[in-house]
């Protein structure tokens, strides 16, 4: 088993910047994927970003790229999400999300794909 622990978020004006992070105990192996999802009210839960050890490989939803930015540790099983120039439209939940093997970069955006989830984190962008 894994457990997922969120920390971060909060409110900010638009054009602020946020930061959440999740860290990963428990069983976890030395190759694994991490990401995050995000999900608005009335919506389906959409992909954000996604790191993969071993390599540290990065991708992101391509509507968020430039102004998210995904990072990690591999050896502390971590990943932070860096939001920049938030825009009201990215208020939503953000879950993060795990699996215990690197999943192919034509799966990272699959929420299915991923095997573990945290509680999930408020992220509110006021215009």
């Amino acid at each position: 088993q894994v457990q997922l622990a969120e920390s971060g978020g909060g409110s900010v004006d638009a054009g602020g910047s946020l930061r959440i992070s999740c860290a990963a105990s428990g069983q976890t192996l030395s190759t694994y994927t991490m990401g995050w999802f995000r999900q608005a009210p009335g919506k389906e839960r959409e992909f954000v970003a996604s790191i993969r050890w071993n390599g540290g490989n990065t991708a992101y939803a391509d509507s968020l790229k430039g102004r998210f930015i995904i990072s990690g540790d591999r050896y502390k099983n971590t990943a932070l999400l860096q939001m920049n120039s938030l825009k009201p439209e990215d208020t939503a939940v953000y879950y993060c999300a795990f699996r215990n093997s690197r999943l192919i970069l034509s799966n990272l955006g699959n929420a299915e794909a991923y095997h573990y989830w945290g509680q999930g984190t408020q992220v509110t962008v006021s215009s």
